[in-house]
């Protein structure tokens, strides 16, 4: 599972990590245990939680959890017990807490919203540009944003289909790419505008229009190498991400001889607009 498929929701102001598994949310029991409780230790409340129920009720909260690898607090990914809607209704009912009906009507609503983007791909990109739209950013810069992760996601379909499963070898051909249009890595990317280096700091959502137009193009020109030449393992894998990006790179290289300039920005893109519109203003 990649990471695009794990994904924050927010309760009372509450993380609730959760993971898209079998077409249907997992969600942490320990985020949901201290969203409804408060508990200072929720991991411990769990824990006597299922003894509890399974002397009083004779059933064992385990059966209807999973356990799946979520990042935690401190960025590492750990297995964590994990349940569905329709599980995570029933854990709820042993939980005594003032929260427990606004909660259930929270989790049915994300669970909907969810199934109706699937349906309907549209709604995922209306609430996306919508989230884009609060942050700050101007309509054209969105619609490259948008257009990028289309792109994107034809690369990582094209990466499964020739077989490629290990999230860090989706990371070792992002990082192929990323170094033959920029010059950088992904990370060394992160350092050079100064961005937090943790997973879900995307650096994309840090670029300029010309970055992400690069970018998109080293993307775009892997998958169609890709798509031709078909590649088995991953050091033709490597050798296609580098002539993608390459391509990319070279013609970045030509833009900026043109305009004399470099197209590479040092400065977080959101905090470069906000100053633009200050000095207009």
């Amino acid at each position: 599972m990649d990471n695009e498929n794990q994904k924050l929701a927010v309760f009372e102001d509450k993380n609730i990590r959760r993971i898209w598994h079998e077409k249907e949310w997992w969600f942490s029991v320990i985020d949901v245990v201290e969203a409804l409780t408060n508990s200072t230790n929720p991991r411990d409340y769990w824990y006597k939680m299922k003894i509890r129920v399974k002397e009083e009720d004779g059933f064992e909260p385990s059966t209807i959890c999973r356990q799946f690898k979520i990042q935690a607090p401190d960025g590492k990914m750990r297995e964590t017990d994990c349940s569905n809607t329709e599980g995570l209704f029933r854990i709820i009912q042993s939980i005594p807490s003032p929260k427990a009906e606004p909660f259930k009507l929270w989790l049915a609503r994300v669970g909907y919203e969810r199934v109706q983007e699937i349906e309907n791909p549209e709604l995922a990109q209306d609430r996306m540009k919508s989230i884009y739209e609060q942050k700050g950013y101007p309509q054209d810069w969105i619609d490259k944003r948008i257009r990028g992760i289309a792109i994107r996601q034809n690369l990582t379909d094209e990466w499964k289909e020739r077989g490629i499963k290990n999230p860090n070898d989706y990371a070792i051909l992002t990082a192929e790419i990323s170094k033959a249009t920029f010059g950088m890595t992904p990370s060394e990317y992160k350092k050079f505008k100064n961005l937090p280096d943790y997973p879900n700091k995307n650096l994309r959502d840090s670029m300029t229009d010309f970055e992400l137009i690069f970018t998109m193009l080293g993307e775009k020109v892997t998958t169609e190498l890709s798509n031709q030449e078909k590649p088995e393992e991953m050091p033709g894998h490597k050798k296609v991400a580098q002539r993608g990006g390459g391509a990319a790179g070279n013609a970045r290289k030509e833009v900026e001889k043109e305009l004399c300039r470099s197209t590479i920005e040092k400065t977080n893109y959101l905090d470069l607009t906000q100053k633009r519109l200050k000095d207009y203003n």
